[in-house]
């Protein structure tokens, strides 16, 4: 059997340098570079795809480095570039779920784990979203704590406080986040 190729390229964006996957599928992993497990979720990556990795572009890393340069500058809300999924099954569930958060909205975990029907799987949901190994396209920045704090985010909390007042310019984490949940 042989062994599938994924493509592997850095992309700069305003908040640091990304690692970007692509398989024939889709986009498999977009981290930021300064990621301290990368190296373990690439091996993740090429163990679940039983793949090889190849620094080279590929035509899903081109429509993405245009669709991010569109995004940063507030030109696009919504990305087209196709994604391949690597998880298990509730993972997948979860992963989709947050795809259906529009661009400049927050959900709680609560709320999310509401939408996708399983309203007593909070935990499993955020450990779901923290999984999630295609950053900014799956956006798991846009899930906040019930009690209107941010929390974690793989890419630091800076970067996930940048990207919700990019997707909101009335976003303030002090302010914004209090009235939403009182």
């Amino acid at each position: 059997m042989e062994e599938e190729i994924i493509n592997l390229e850095q992309i700069e964006t305003p908040i640091g340098t990304v690692v970007v996957c692509a398989s024939a599928q889709g986009i498999c992993l977009l981290e930021f570079a300064d990621l301290a497990d990368l190296d373990k979720e690439l091996q993740r990556l090429t163990q679940a795809k039983q793949a090889v990795i190849v620094q080279r572009d590929h035509p899903y890393i081109q429509q993405l480095k245009q669709e991010l340069e569109a995004y940063f500058s507030g030109r696009l809300t919504d990305f087209s570039v196709p994604l391949d999924l690597i998880g298990t099954d509730f993972q997948q569930k979860v992963w989709r779920g947050l795809l259906s958060i529009p661009y400049g909205e927050i959900r709680s975990y609560k709320q999310q784990s509401d939408y996708l029907d399983i309203p007593k799987s909070i935990r499993a949901v955020a450990n779901a979203n923290g999984m999630n190994s295609i950053a900014i396209l799956i956006p798991c920045h846009r899930i906040i704590g019930t009690d209107g704090s941010l929390t974690g985010y793989r890419g630091g909390l800076w970067r996930k406080e940048f990207l919700l007042t990019l997707e909101n310019k009335e976003f303030n984490q002090k302010d914004q986040l209090q009235l939403r949940f009182e």
